[in-house]
């Protein structure tokens, strides 16, 4: 049976939206230095294990789907910059053009989301992502060293309980210590979401003292954990 779960992975995607392809600048390895490295081979396999699945193939430098829609310039969902403070257009896209790329990419996705708290068989949304080993500049913690693992509820966003035991859950599975609401404490998906369900923010470094096979292994064996632990026979 699949676990109870809804796994969003917002951040995997490489391709610069048609619409905007005269408009970038960036070149290849500055979107892929800005991407979530490793989330296809960490969260993708888990599409098989859990209730619903959502990801996305356009690269966050130039929609952020875990952005508020009015959030517009600087980091928001239309950047200015990448993470590591790259410009990222020619000239800053127009607001036609603006409402076009929400419209098309950015408010399907949330409707996936939104659907999948309607099913009555999913108790939990992850937002998953990666992180730099490293806080880039455009950060929470510039220039500091990231844990293995983090774990964010800022706002409330899922039971506290549920949050210590997943902590718990994927400290035993990567035998490593796990960060809750820091350097992170959840995004836009989480916050916005959590009225429909409980939702919570997965971080994994993109160390690469660790495999990425080893990462996926250990967030697998946590959900499952977790799942037995506070859903029991639901599952």
């Amino acid at each position: 049976m699949r676990l109870p779960l809804y796994i969003s992975v917002p951040h995997a995607g490489k391709r610069v939206a048609p619409e905007l392809q005269d408009l970038c600048v960036l070149r290849t390895e500055d979107i892929l230095a800005d991407h979530d490295t490793g989330a296809d081979a960490i969260y993708f396999p888990l599409q098989d294990q859990v209730a619903g699945f959502s990801t996305t193939d356009i690269t966050r430098s130039l929609l952020d789907l875990n952005r508020a829609p009015d959030d517009i310039g600087g980091d928001g969902v239309i950047k200015d910059h990448t993470c590591w403070n790259v410009p990222i257009f020619r000239h800053f896209p127009g607001m036609e053009l603006i409402r076009t790329l929400l419209e098309r990419y950015y408010f399907p996705y949330h409707e996936q989301l939104s659907a999948g708290a309607g099913t009555g068989t999913i108790k939990l949304g992850i937002d998953c992502h990666t992180m730099s080993a490293i806080g880039p500049p455009v950060g929470p913690d510039p220039g500091r060293m990231r844990p293995l693992v983090c774990l964010s509820n800022g706002d409330g966003t899922c039971p506290e309980e549920w949050l210590r035991s997943l902590a718990h859950c994927f400290a035993s599975a990567c035998k490593e210590q796990v960060a809750i609401n820091t350097p992170f404490r959840g995004g836009y998906i989480t916050r916005s979401h959590a009225a429909e369900m409980p939702w919570l923010q997965l971080e994994i470094s993109q160390t690469d003292v660790f495999s990425n096979a080893f990462k996926r292994d250990c967030v697998l064996e946590g959900l499952q954990r977790f799942c037995h632990t506070v859903f029991g026979d639901r599952t």
